[in-house]
């Protein structure tokens, strides 16, 4: 029997130009590309090799649950706990955000607010925010057991 519905959350920061790399935040297509296109053949590898195990945010939220347990960040069984642990997080950050609306101290007790209301009905919650340049912050919780988006995926922590 698996897991009651529970929420793990998952927090990456970094160069902004690294996050940029969408290659390696998408699954690999399920059809490699023909074997006469070296260079695509090659993408493509290097993608299905990476995109498991890379620590970047999966442009599909519910990706998170197909990378290694290792990456996240803490696991809730109440959504509102959940939601707390993404406010504390905002609240951390704020003062590094670029745009001084994130950095409105009443935003994070906002959005942590919203996040309870989604991570209550399964919804996953995804944020992102620009960080001194040229720096990135991606913070995310996902519904498992199951995924609403991703009801196939197993629970990362087992």
């Amino acid at each position: 029997m698996g897991r009651l519905v529970h929420h793990h959350g998952y927090l990456w920061t970094g160069p902004k130009q690294r996050f940029d790399d969408e290659a390696l935040r998408r699954p690999p297509h399920p059809e490699p590309p023909p074997a006469d296109k070296a260079e695509l053949v090659a993408r493509y590898e290097e993608v299905k090799t990476e995109f498991p195990v890379v620590d970047l945010p999966p442009l599909e939220t519910a990706y998170w649950l197909a990378k290694p347990a290792g990456l996240v960040r803490g696991t809730w069984e109440d959504a509102k706990e959940a939601a707390q642990w993404l406010g504390d997080q905002l609240t951390a950050y704020a003062p590094r955000f670029a745009s001084a609306y994130d950095r409105d101290p009443a935003r994070p007790t906002a959005l942590a607010r919203s996040a309870a209301e989604r991570l209550g009905w399964g919804g996953d919650v995804a944020h992102g925010f620009y960080l001194e340049r040229p720096a990135y912050l991606s913070l995310a919780l996902v519904c498992c057991s199951p995924n609403r988006a991703k009801p196939e995926s197993a629970c990362p922590l087992g």
